[in-house]
Order: structure tokens, then C-alpha cells, then sequence
């Protein structure tokens, strides 16, 4: 059963357009994570959705049921939002019953709703205490409870943990899964985290410049990116791009020339390509091995800086004339995730290694031609 649908939605900020056509169903039960850069209309959608922000034009369904302008109150939605909000003067139990009170509910059913969203979210300790005598985690739990408490058709989440730190955010997530496991209820969950998003979410949607690029399982989206804007934005490190340009084209199979000699054979494309065309190479970081012999495929380049995380090794390697696409800093640096812990010389030349079946290719205008890689199988 489809629980929200968005059908055609536009919304304009004067000349602004921070909607475009959006088209999208959640279904029932799903826990889905939008994600996107700053600005890209993430926040927007999920307002839309509560109906915190008006459309300029589509629709919005929420359980068969036309939203579109029907005031927040009355969708059957609860919102937990990026700061916890909470009521100082009142303590847990009374900020979880709060939407209850308001509601004109009895007593004995707000009593009965706060002391079972307290043992959902191991709060029963708390009931009597203010918020300034919780940590950061338990108030936030304590806005989660309040959603909790009003039983509502669709939870919506903007960037709920971003005001916590790195150990709490980590629990939390493990938490907020832990409850979506338990309450079967459809989520709709905003960040710029992709960790996030990776961890939690049924289904992702990757927002850019108020359109969808590409909606789908995490695993998925990671594997077989529909074009080179989400091959970027998904994977910490980001995927390494190539410039280059396809020197010998036949059926689906395609050979591309970088520079410094790099040149990479492609089997299977999606799209064929012709010979001349202008195209992107992608490769991610854990795929590149270094000073490794097995590969015919590789490339040479300077140490620039190692980290050293414990349970691997990231390598940043300036590669020369083999300029990077879409660097930040606009040089040719790649990225290269080591699943161990091995020492590099600062300024020593090394060799970068990879197979030609893990790389991806990308058409001038970003659509991915290079054919859908297996996804692991959960």
C-alpha cells in the first residue's frame, strides 16, 4: 500500500525554482532517506510533505488522501525536527504528551501513550526529569517520543542528529533503525550525511538542484549510479574521475585514453559509444591498489599525504598530468582506500593498479554508459 505520493510537485521562490517536477511513491512501512547537497531541495520536500511549506503546483497523498492543502495539523504526520524543541519548564513525560494535551485527550490515554513510547525509547527513568538534566541523545529521544505518543500515519525526520556528536550520532542511528524495525511505520528521513543514509534507509533519494537524480536501495544506488552527480555524492572516500576521450569504439565495447598513458577497455556498454567522444572515467577508492603487479591497468604518482584510521589506510596520490574531474582543490590528487594498515612515504613514487571491470564510464552529460556492476547480496 503506497503511504505518501508526490505527484508533479513544483515549487518556486520567485524566480527560484527550488521543486522540479518531483514524482515519487513511499510506500507503506518503507524508511526512506533523502539526501543531496546544501540547497538542493531536500529540507523543502519534507516541509512540503508536513505542509510547513506550501507547492506551487502537483499534489501530495498521504494515505490516499489529497494533503495538498490541508493544514499540517490534519495530515497525520509528526516531525521531529534538527533541534530537539523541547520545552524546558516541563519535563519528559509532559513535553511527550504534549501534542496529546493540545489535542483535548484524556489523561489516563495521554498517561497510557507517554509510558509506551518511554519504554520504546528506554526513557522510564526520565519521565520526571526536565531537559536541562538530559544528555544530548536523550533529548532528542524525548522529541522522537513526543512523535511517538501521537501515532501518526507517516513520521517525518529534518536532519534530527545533526547537533550531536560523532559517538552519539553512530548510537542513534542504531536506534532509530531499532524503532523503525519496531513500529513498522513509514519514515521519511532528511540528511547530508550519506552515512547516514547508507545505514538506515529502505530506499534512497538523491536530490540535486531540486530534481531527483536517482532513487533506489542504498546498495544499489552505491553500485550502479545512474549518472556521474551520485557516483560522487555516494561513497566516503568520493569516487576518483578521469578526463578522457574513447579511441576505438565496436558494438558496446569502447577503449578510452587518459593521459599519461592510462588507457582502459570497456566490454559491455549501456549506450555505444563513437569513437572521438568525450568521456569521464570513474574508479573508487577501495577498488586501486597500490605497487600491486596483478593489474595491467596502472598509473604512476607522488605521495602526497597518508591517514591512518586504525582498520585502514586512505592515500592521497598526485597523479601528474592525470588530471582529476571535479577536484575541489583542482589537482590531480586520488584517493586510494587500503583495507590495512601500511606505511607510504611522503613524496614516494608509487604505482596505482586497477581492474578495468571495476571502473565505471560516464557520457559527456554525466549519464552512466558503462554497464551495472553485481550488487552484494544481503
Amino acid at each position: 500500500m503506497t503511504s505518501v505520493e508526490i505527484q508533479n510537485v513544483q515549487k518556486h521562490y520567485g524566480s527560484f525554482h527550488a521543486l522540479n517536477d518531483i514524482n515519487l511513491s513511499i510506500e507503506e512501512g518503507e524508511f526512506v532517506v533523502m539526501v543531496g547537497p546544501s540547497g538542493c531541495g531536500k529540507s523543502t520536500l519534507l516541509k512540503a510533505i508536513a505542509g510547513l511549506e506550501s507547492v506551487t503546483s502537483g499534489q501530495l497523498m498521504i494515505k490516499g488522501r489529497d494533503v495538498t492543502k490541508v493544514e499540517p495539523g490534519e495530515r497525520g504526520i509528526a516531525m521531529v525536527f534538527q533541534s530537539y524543541a523541547l520545552y524546558p519548564h516541563m519535563t519528559v513525560a509532559q513535553n511527550m504528551g504534549f501534542g496529546l494535551r493540545m489535542a483535548g485527550r484524556s489523561k489516563a490515554e495521554i498517561d497510557v501513550a507517554v509510558a509506551r513510547a518511554a519504554k520504546i525509547l528506554r526513557l522510564e527513568e526520565q519521565l520526571g526529569k526536565r531537559p536541562k538534566q538530559l544528555s544530548g541523545g536523550q533529548r532528542q529521544r524525548v522529541a522522537i517520543g513526543r512523535a511517538i505518543t501521537r501515532s501518526p500515519d507517516v513520521f517525518l525526520f529534518d536532519e534530527p542528529l545533526s547537533n550531536l556528536d560523532a559517538a552519539l550520532r553512530t548510537q542513534m542511528r542504531v536506534e532509530l533503525s531499532t524503532l523503525h524495525a519496531q513500529l513498522g511505520s513509514t519514515m521519511i528521513y532528511v540528511t547530508h550525511d550519506q552515512v547516514e543514509a547508507m545505514t538506515m534507509a529502505s530506499r534512497i533519494v538523491v536530490l540535486n538542484r531540486g530534481r531527483i537524480e536517482q532513487v533506489g536501495a542504498p546498495l544499489d544506488l552505491y553500485s550502479n549510479p545512474a549518472n556521474l552527480f551520485v557516483a560522487g555524492f555516494l561513497g566516503a572516500p568520493r569516487m576518483n574521475f578521469v578526463a578522457g576521450t574513447v579511441v576505438e569504439a565496436q558494438g558496446h565495447g569502447a577503449r578510452v585514453a587518459c593521459a599519461a598513458g592510462l588507457s582502459v577497455a570497456f566490454d559491455d556498454l549501456v549506450v555505444p559509444a563513437a569513437k572521438g567522444d568525450m568521456v569521464t572515467l570513474g574508479i573508487r577508492p577501495e577498488k586501486l591498489r597500490i605497487d600491486d603487479a596483478v593489474s595491467a591497468i596502472s598509473f604512476s604518482g607522488q605521495v602526497r599525504l597518508t591517514e591512518y584510521l586504525g582498520r585502514e589506510t586512505i592515500v592521497y596520490v598526485d597523479a601528474g598530468e592525470l588530471s582529476t574531474v571535479g577536484s575541489d582543490s583542482g589537482t590531480s590528487v586520488f584517493t586510494a582506500q587500503i583495507g590495512d594498515i601500511r606505511p607510504f612515504q611522503a613524496a614516494s613514487t608509487v604505482s596505482i593498479t586497477f581492474d578495468a571491470r571495476d571502473a565505471y564510464l560516464f557520457a559527456v552529460d554525466g549519464r552512466t554508459i558503462s554497464a551495472d556492476k553485481p550488487v552484494a547480496s544481503l
